[in-house]
């Protein structure tokens, strides 16, 4: 009841039209920082908030609320139309998004990504306003070994799931391990594999890696004339004509489910939502072999779990100071800028604002759809730029967004030289998705076994105590046995449907 009284008294603040104002250029900018490579909502926000110090607090919020939600539809524009994910949550769109462009369906690609992101990010606006504080109790229940194996069954179905061979999504996944030890370790303090260079003692960004893995490949295709669409392969007319949206509810609901899950656990974030989402819902399908192929449930569910994610990695940051990834970290700078301090009494203290700033979570996701559905077409128009200066504004694009980052040339370096490497991998059929996934989950699953560790005196049975761990292991286990499960059924006379190369 309470929560209810409390959205009733913040609503008029939103009918203020310099908050309806901020929203509305918020989500477009965020729509635009999320179509660039390189950029991702973390930036723009952290851009942002500089220039909202003499701002009321809800229009600053409000801003902030639409790039948001509007970076995660952006990232499936490039990522659609030029095989780019524009940000880290659009790399399983990537998989059928594309595919979609290159048979001409271009425009239902948007369609669909675009209402896909919409119902997501108004699912998880939802929950961050009705169960925000008893649903950051089940964070709560998780310990450092619940995490370790919440980490490695995310590895390990992504590696093995992902890829039709499953040596090399383990290999790909190696990699990423690699590249997430560099740096200076959390717990000893220690340097790991530096080499003597300053850059290194960070670690390595996670956008440079990704900007080179997914960008620099597909621009070096467009110079080479390879792999290119032409803006007549582009369907222009009615998008999505006869096309049954009713056949993605299931879709839609199960991929939220996965994103209000994945995102109210910190650490982890939409891309890995959108991944998981994507490989569940090949799971359910009766097609596989159409996926990866243009598969709309393909496109559905990744675009669907990344946006459920952004309002329900909030819940934790608001409610108990515990951001869920890198943009709720930033947001929670914002909200100590304007002198709101998260916790409990956020939500007693300034509940107008509070309350106010998860509603404009909710609006900006219909205004997403809005603006998103009326730039639909310049989008494909993308399209009709001649490849032969496509790939080198991809390049440029990636070049300023790195060096964005740090103002680091030594970074863009080593952006180009993963884009060598991605390059590769493509040639060779080894997917990317699982090193990008291992950066991200590989030192959450150290730090976490080595804190268990500690905790339990070196007690390695500790790992296995909780009911969590028990079915996260088995759940590993399982992932590690699928390969083989098809061979089975088929020596019993059955079919297999072993996963495909996807990446």
């Amino acid at each position: 009841m309470d929560t209810f009284l409390n959205i009733v008294n913040a609503a008029p603040g939103l009918l203020d039209p310099y908050v309806i104002l901020a929203m509305i250029v918020g989500t477009a900018v965020g729509i635009a920082v999320g179509a660039l490579p390189g950029l991702s909502a973390t930036m723009g926000i952290a851009v942002l908030i500089p220039l909202t110090f003499t701002m009321e607090p809800l229009v600053a919020l409000g801003m902030i609320a639409g790039i948001y939600n509007g970076s995660m539809y952006g990232g499936s524009i490039p990522a659609i139309l030029l095989r780019i994910p524009g940000t880290p949550a659009g790399v399983a769109t990537v998989f059928d998004g594309h595919e979609m462009a290159k048979q001409g369906k271009a425009r239902q690609a948007l369609d669909i990504s675009l209402v896909s992101s919409s119902i997501g990010s108004a699912v998880s606006a939802v929950v961050l306003l009705l169960v925000a504080p008893p649903l950051a109790l089940v964070a709560l229940t998780f310990g450092p070994a619940d995490y370790f194996w919440l980490a490695v069954f995310g590895m390990t179905t992504i590696a093995i799931m992902l890829a039709g061979n499953p040596a090399k999504g383990i290999l790909s996944a190696c990699f990423g391990l690699c590249i997430g030890i560099v740096g200076i370790d959390g717990i000893s303090g220690n340097e790991r594999f530096t080499f003597g260079t300053v850059e290194f003692l960070s670690g390595i960004h996670i956008v440079v890696l990704l900007t080179g893995l997914y960008a620099i490949p597909p621009a070096i295709d467009l110079l080479l004339g390879k792999n290119a669409i032409q803006a007549g392969d582009v369907d222009l007319g009615e998008a999505a004509k006869g096309f049954r949206w009713s056949s993605l509810v299931p879709t839609w609901i199960r991929a939220s489910a996965i994103g209000l899950t994945v995102g109210l656990i910190p650490a982890l974030g939409g891309n890995i939502a959108a991944l998981l989402a994507w490989q569940e819902e090949r799971r359910y399908s009766r097609n596989k072999d159409n996926w990866g192929k243009g598969e709309p449930a393909g496109l559905a569910a990744p675009e669907c779990a990344n946006n459920a994610d952004t309002g329900a990695t909030l819940i934790p940051a608001l409610t108990l100071g515990i951001p869920g990834n890198a943009v709720a970290a930033v947001i929670l700078g914002a909200l100590l800028v304007h002198g709101l301090r998260p916790g409990p009494d956020l939500f007693r203290g300034n509940a107008d604002i509070t309350y106010g700033f998860m509603l404009t979570m909710l609006v900006t996701s219909g205004l997403m759809f809005v603006i998103g559905k009326l730039g639909a077409r310049a989008y494909v128009n993308v399209l009709r730029v001649p490849r032969q200066l496509l790939g080198p504004i991809i390049l440029a694009l990636t070049v300023v967004g790195v060096y964005a980052i740090h103002n680091s040339v030594f970074e863009v370096i080593l952006m180009l030289a993963f884009g060598l490497v991605g390059f590769a991998m493509e040639k060779m059929a080894i997917p990317r998705a699982p090193a990008v996934l291992a950066v991200i989950l590989g030192p959450i699953s150290e730090e976490n076994l080595r804190r268990s560790l500690l905790i339990s005196q070196d007690n390695f049975a500790y790992l296995l105590q909780s009911p969590i761990s028990i079915v996260l292991a088995l759940l590993a286990l399982v992932a590690l046995a699928s390969p083989w499960l098809p061979k089975v059924n088929w020596r019993r006379g059955g079919t297999s449907d072993a996963p495909k190369e996807s990446d």
